[in-house]
């Protein structure tokens, strides 16, 4: 085996997620060359990455439309490919399969779609471990390789010396006390369907505040600033005293080595948990209603990483409706998702770990 292309097209977690393929086929194949195909935005989290040879990079912008689309795929197959590993397998993925040469091409089992794949992976519904079901699914598109005992099953970020030494810095720089352990607060989700209301965050990050001698940090992006806001104005000033409002990276790499400085996060499912994850803190998670907590409840083991989802509290009003049914009036099921709910659990957690 000389060549092996993983395929993951979209978002961050994703791409992190999925890097474990790499190291696991690395591992396994020393001397094949692994490439692995994402999208240009996630390219942070894969630098340094010692079980990537190559990364072959889709930008949407540029490569948006069909045919662009058919010629990216045109010269991603010059590459000669021995095994193609499609974790993504939509449209994008697809097109890219279908005109590959590659003799093995693997995937996971879709109705209609077999006929692209040389090898239809089943996924099953209900975790095995603690792994969740998002990383048992990729796990499972080694078997065809004889992987049937991964060897790398968390996935990690790599960061340099001189990375860790600037947060540090920034840490100093904002005179972060550091006789207390750190909080990061996942204040908002990739978008408003998965980002838990901003009032009942704010009870969130007050009740941490008035309750454990913490330094609390506030995850977001610059153009979030006012939503951040919105949180911060309604903390009393005993926790206003405690957080570091400006104390942001400039980038995302910048953003990881911070959260590699944190001791746990709290809040909003999605990339900076799972960034946060992938450097080692322990995390405590509020899931979408609309996301299915099986597949990304990963780790969870009830100590080192817990999470909250609306239907642990009311499970009726989920009752015979889709995700994508959910998302469409993910508003009302939030506004039945109050912080009392699952205060005593975040208090279970925290008394763990601070």
């Amino acid at each position: 085996m000389k060549r092996i292309l993983v395929i993951q097209h979209k978002m961050i977690g994703d791409v992190l997620i999925t890097s474990l393929l790499c190291e696991n086929l690395k591992k396994s194949y020393p001397n094949a060359t692994i490439d692995y195909l994402v999208n240009s935005n996630t390219l942070p989290v894969l630098e340094n990455n010692p079980y990537i040879d190559n990364l072959i990079v889709f930008n949407e912008k540029e490569q948006k439309g069909f045919l662009k689309l058919v010629m990216f795929s045109n010269e991603v197959s010059k590459n000669n490919y021995d095994v193609i590993v499609d974790v993504y397998s939509k449209l994008q993925s697809w097109v890219n399969v279908f005109i590959n040469k590659a003799p093995v091409k693997i995937s996971y089992k879709k109705p209609g779609r077999e006929f692209l794949y040389t090898n239809n992976i089943e996924k099953h519904n209900v975790a095995k471990t603690h792994l969740g079901l998002s990383i048992e699914h990729r796990l499972a598109l080694l078997e065809p390789f004889g992987i049937t005992n991964p060897e790398a099953t968390e996935p990690k970020l790599y960061l340099t010396e001189k990375e860790i030494k600037a947060a540090k810095q920034t840490f100093i720089k904002h005179k972060v006390d550091s006789s207390r352990k750190t909080v990061m607060i996942s204040l908002l989700g990739s978008d408003e369907t998965k980002t838990y209301p901003l009032n009942q965050m704010a009870k969130l990050v007050n009740h941490i505040g008035e309750n454990y001698n913490v330094n609390i940090l506030f995850n977001y992006f610059p153009n979030q600033k006012d939503q951040a806001l919105e949180v911060y104005n309604q903390l009393s000033e005993h926790t206003k005293s405690k957080v570091y409002f400006d104390l942001l990276g400039d980038d995302l790499r910048s953003f990881i080595a911070i959260a590699n400085e944190c001791d746990i996060i709290v809040g909003n499912d999605g990339g900076a948990i799972n960034m946060s994850k992938a450097v080692g803190k322990k995390s405590f998670i509020i899931f979408s209603p609309w996301i299915d907590k099986n597949v990304w409840a990963t780790f969870e083991d009830g100590i080192n990483h817990v999470s909250v989802h609306l239907k642990d509290y009311f499970p009726e009003k989920f009752k015979d409706l889709s995700n994508r049914e959910i998302k469409k009036v993910v508003n009302s099921f939030y506004s039945l998702f109050d912080f009392e709910l699952f205060t005593s659990k975040l208090d279970q957690f925290l008394k763990k770990h601070i």
